[in-house]
């Protein structure tokens, strides 16, 4: 089970897939990507996101910076 403070920084959802590796001795556990395509337009590919994502708050954002420089 992650911890609900890291789950709360990262904005994890009950039920959301996570991707789970060893990595240097240490667990990295990282948000699955978002879904995605390519669609023409104009002639110049766009990526489209398949599934509505929430935008991240000031606070998520300071959060993970803080999170990053320790």
């Amino acid at each position: 089970m992650i911890p609900k403070d890291i789950r709360d920084l990262l904005g994890l959802t009950p039920g959301q897939t996570v991707d789970v590796a060893a990595l240097d001795g240490r667990i990295s556990i990282d948000v699955t990507g978002v879904g995605m395509h390519l669609e023409n337009r104009d002639g110049v590919p766009v990526a489209v996101i398949d599934d509505e994502v929430p935008a991240l708050t000031t606070t998520q954002v300071r959060a993970a910076v803080e999170q990053l420089r320790r």
